[in-house]
């Protein structure tokens, strides 16, 4: 299997957003209630603010997009466009940590090396625009993947939606 990654482009949102809603539904299951599904929609998704900066990827396999993610410049942590409370504004690299944003693996496509492929494209783009460090809010089901490319945890946060509490993790890495 022969991963390749691109830049995202705005022609490949009508693709995208089966393939969150999909990560969302399936990989969760291990970690969240069916309720705690649900409104996991409501509190994640995409932020096409990362595809308007050059800064979220795809990977397809054989044409089939396998995973998509991104990092950013801009002060917003984590959520979709239309999940409430996004700071657009830069951050200094110099003292502030870029974001990991909006990480999804197609579900027969986990544990396959895309997600870590989307993190090394991040890590190498953050680096080279001076930022020192990372910073993500992953689900349960994202941290080992996290924890693996050397992220740690800096705080257990929880994302209230529609009354449906969901459980998230704050992590962070230094970048060498």
């Amino acid at each position: 299997m022969t991963l390749r990654s691109r830049l995202a482009a705005p022609a490949d949102l009508p693709r995208l957003r089966p393939l969150i809603d999909a990560a969302i539904e399936q990989l969760q299951r291990e970690f969240l209630d069916p309720a705690q599904i649900a409104a996991s929609h409501a509190i994640m998704g995409l932020d096409t603010q990362l595809i308007d900066d050059g800064t979220y990827f795809v990977v397809e396999v054989d044409g089939q997009l396998a995973g998509c993610g991104g990092w950013s410049r801009r002060a917003t942590l984590y959520g979709g466009d239309h999940s409430g409370g996004r700071d657009p504004a830069l951050l200094d690299p110099s003292r502030e940590p870029a974001k990991v944003r909006a990480m999804y693996t197609r579900p027969g496509f986990a544990r396959r090396g895309v997600g870590r492929l989307i993190l090394d494209r991040c890590e190498a783009a953050a680096a080279a625009e001076g930022f020192r460090a990372l910073e993500l809010t992953g689900t349960l089901a994202g941290r080992p993947l996290y924890e693996a490319a050397g992220f740690t945890v800096v705080e257990h946060v929880t994302e209230n939606s529609g009354g449906v509490a969901v459980p998230l993790v704050r992590m962070r890495k230094h970048l060498p």
